[in-house]
């Protein structure tokens, strides 16, 4: 086995996904602190003593409470190198974990226990299954009053349209949970509740027939786990591991991620099932981890994670060859040849020198501006991988300084958020004005804070009396020319100069198609790497 082949083979990518509050960041914490990573599992909503979540390093992640942000986090655990990209679960940065899941291999899909498959679990299921991504189920929060386990695992079938395969089984709920069996290995574990957040190895129980189950757990709760778990083998699909990975079955852990139950499960699962680096899709061929060649795409911009440094991150994933630090790449949309003088590997916001990396790892790249999501590096092959799609904004504000004097400090700030893809930025040809359109509201808020701390740029967003954008293709230029110059109040451009049309309702974008029809007016446009 070649040393690139063994690398390849030890490396987890996966992406955490669910709906806002189903616990994602607390298990990512507990994956890290498992894993041996961190010292200290952080809190999202953190009091006195206890440290704030490390994936949740901004400033605005902190305040809210909320992640806003997808992060990226590198650790080892049992001879496995997993790279755990955690993502916003909040609708309104939906956007963000879209393209995050392009970089991934297999996903967890976390779920609350007491509320079972909600909105946006669905949405995030709905883009990993176009992607025939794998997913792991970890069913959290046991320790408090839940739904019942057969009615969730149900739930999850019908809702989903996917197979389950209980792997681990929950004794109890509430007060009275008290761990989970293991279902692949026929082994008990009972985890005591950990205090300062040192897990606990818990004891071990060989089989439900061992009459040390009986010595372990009240009569009541014994019998219960017997007859559920006979129950559970005889009405849920047994595990498979090849349709697993080609994303028609889940396996199931139940546990509470606050408490250490069943991360250490959920861990071990990952290690043993989650696939190895897929091949990358590119509209020439599949690009294949153990080609010697290297080659990698950017899926993520983020500015100012140094707020002493206003810096700039390109992430990229590799996708083949034995990158090493200091070799040259070439930039495929420039064509230009970039040195990689400083890639760094993550822990969050923490960072250190990547001396090397292998297909599955995530690296981020210093950006001087020159380098966009949806790029690709290579070792000289013109590799076009399959794109980003980015969505046209459901609501459009003006954005406009405090200051007037700090006009060209705020078009900076949101051209580079843009860039990010935090927001869509464009800039109409009349009067130069800045439109920033978002997903949801709340994106408002939050670049108002981050262009305010992060460029100390105070300014506000109002109303810009718009419904939608479009982006505007046509073969024949001399017909957009003309297109633009017969509707330049409604004329913009993207923050990549590609032409955009402004609608003020909805009749106004339907009048102008039926008018323009050699014009294709775009919801939906793929950024090719």
């Amino acid at each position: 086995m070649s040393a690139l082949t063994e690398a390849v083979s030890r490396r987890r990518t996966f992406a955490i996904i669910s709906h806002p509050d189903a616990g994602k960041t607390t298990l990512t914490e507990k994956l890290l602190l498992f894993g041996g990573a961190i010292q200290m599992a952080g809190a999202v909503k953190a009091r006195g003593e206890q440290r704030r979540a490390h994936s949740d390093w901004m400033k605005v992640e902190r305040e809210r409470g909320i992640s806003v942000a997808s992060s990226v986090m590198t650790y080892e655990y049992q001879d496995c190198t997993f790279n755990l990209l955690d993502t916003p679960g909040h609708e309104d940065f939906s956007e963000d974990t879209y393209r995050t899941l392009t970089a991934v291999d297999s996903a967890v899909m976390v779920i609350d226990a007491a509320k079972g498959i909600e909105a946006q679990t669905r949405k995030l299921f709905e883009v990993c299954r176009l992607r025939d991504v794998p997913i792991i189920t970890f069913i959290n929060k046991m320790d408090r009053e839940a739904r019942d386990n057969f009615e969730l695992i149900d739930e999850i079938e019908q809702s989903l349209a996917l197979d389950i395969a209980p792997a681990s089984w929950p004794i109890g709920m509430g007060q009275a949970f008290k761990g989970c069996y293991n279902l692949l290995d026929d082994r008990l574990l009972l985890v005591e509740r950990g205090s300062n957040d040192v897990p606990d190895d818990g004891q071990i129980c060989a089989g439900l027939d061992d009459p040390k189950l009986d010595d372990l757990l009240p009569s009541h709760a014994a019998a219960t786990l017997r007859e559920e778990v006979e129950m559970a083998r005889g009405l849920c699909t047994e595990f498979d591991l090849e349709s697993y990975r080609a994303g028609h079955l889940s396996p199931v852990f139940f546990g509470s991620a606050i408490n250490n139950f069943g991360v250490r499960e959920l861990l071990q699962g990952l290690a043993r099932f989650a696939p190895t680096p897929r091949p990358q899709p590119a509209i020439d061929r599949s690009i294949s981890p153990d080609e010697n060649k290297v080659s990698a795409f950017v899926f993520k911009i983020q500015a100012n994670m140094d707020p002493k440094h206003r810096d700039r991150i390109a992430f990229a994933r590799i996708c083949s060859g034995h990158f090493k630090r200091g070799m040259k790449m070439k930039h495929v949309r420039s064509n230009k040849t970039l040195t990689m003088h400083n890639p760094v590997m993550f822990l969050a916001r923490d960072r250190e020198l990547a001396e090397e990396a292998f297909p599955g790892d995530i690296i981020g790249i210093p950006n001087h501006g020159n380098l966009r999501i949806g790029d690709a590096l290579t070792e000289g092959e013109m590799i076009r991988f399959a794109g980003i799609p980015s969505f046209a904004p459901e609501l459009l504000q003006r954005v406009r300084p405090d200051d007037p004097m700090r006009a060209k400090h705020l078009e900076r700030a949101v051209q580079q958020l843009a860039e990010e893809g935090a927001a869509k930025a464009f800039k109409t040809r009349l009067g130069s004005q800045w439109i920033v359109g978002v997903v949801g509201a709340l994106q408002f808020e939050v670049l108002a804070d981050r262009i305010r701390t992060e460029y100390e740029v105070p300014c506000h967003f109002e109303p810009a009396g718009l419904h939608t954008a479009r982006w505007i293709i046509c073969e024949d230029s001399a017909e957009i020319k003309r297109f633009g110059d017969a509707n330049g109040g409604d004329m913009a451009e993207d923050h990549d100069g590609v032409p955009v049309f402004l609608a003020r309702n909805n009749w106004h974008l339907q009048h102008t198609e039926e008018n323009w029809s050699k014009l294709t007016f775009q919801k939906t446009r793929e950024q090719s790497y």
